[in-house]
């Protein structure tokens, strides 16, 4: 087990909510050029891994997660020549993190606005294990152990149909004072306005709790989404998928 406190100096100043889920002992774990004395680290959590210190090609061979992010140019090289073909670059896009400027009278309306037949429910233990069974839902509870625990660090909004979820946001993973917010719709019942109003939810009960709902976009459709929701685009960014 690696001490944090040894690999948070190595990614001091990246503002990103999975980095501190690690540091702040919640979540995730680290890979080190050295237990004692590290100048180099990745930070693993879930689908991401982040590169950070001194570029370390024995490292990156290590990379253990196929999202992979360097913290640098000269990462950014280093991973390009020690990948190669095995990874393709792209961009995802970081969402400026204001503290409340939402508008919760709109995102309640957004809420609302649901058609006949679909629910908003807070995940509970059994919307938990549905949403494991399914490929497009897995990621919503998959970072913590278990249903049980997911109740009980979590937070969880899903659109039910005929009682199971058919759209969800939720704590992809927690940190100190927020979340990370994970959205997804299963695809026949994509645009519809479910992941509108799921993630509405998930935001006023975020802010109800005290709780930041960190958005980090996927694509420029996430980014059109959180934007509808009250957030404001702050920089694309590269990363590394594995091919």
């Amino acid at each position: 087990m690696i001490d944090p406190n040894k690999v948070a100096p190595l990614f001091a100043g990246w503002n990103e909510t999975m980095i501190h889920s690690y540091l702040q002992g919640h979540m995730g774990y680290a890979l080190v050029d050295d237990e004692e004395n590290p100048s180099s680290a990745q930070i693993v959590s879930g689908d991401f891994c982040f590169f950070a210190g001194v570029p370390n090609d024995a490292l990156i061979e290590r990379a253990a997660a196929p999202e992979i992010a360097p913290q640098n140019e000269e990462w950014r090289r280093a991973i390009e020549r020690v990948l190669g073909e095995r990874v393709k670059q792209r961009f995802r896009y970081a969402i400026k993190k204001e503290g409340d400027v939402f508008d919760r009278a709109q995102l309640a309306a957004y809420a609302n606005a649901l058609a006949d037949g679909f629910t908003l429910a807070l995940f509970d233990e059994s919307i938990c294990r549905m949403a494991n069974e399914e490929s497009w839902s897995c990621d919503f509870c998959a970072l913590f152990d278990g249903p049980a625990d997911f109740v009980a660090r979590g937070l969880g909004v899903a659109v039910l149909y005929r009682g199971r979820p058919v759209s969800g946001a939720s704590s992809y993973v927690v940190y100190d004072g927020g979340i990370e917010i994970e959205i997804d719709t299963k695809p026949e019942f994509r645009r519809h306005g479910l992941a509108l109003a799921c993630g509405a939810r998930l935001i006023l009960e975020s802010l109800q709790r005290g709780l930041y709902p960190s958005w980090d976009a996927y694509d420029l459709r996430s980014v059109a989404l959180a934007e509808k929701l009250g957030y404001r685009l702050d920089h694309p960014y590269l990363i590394f998928e594995r091919v």
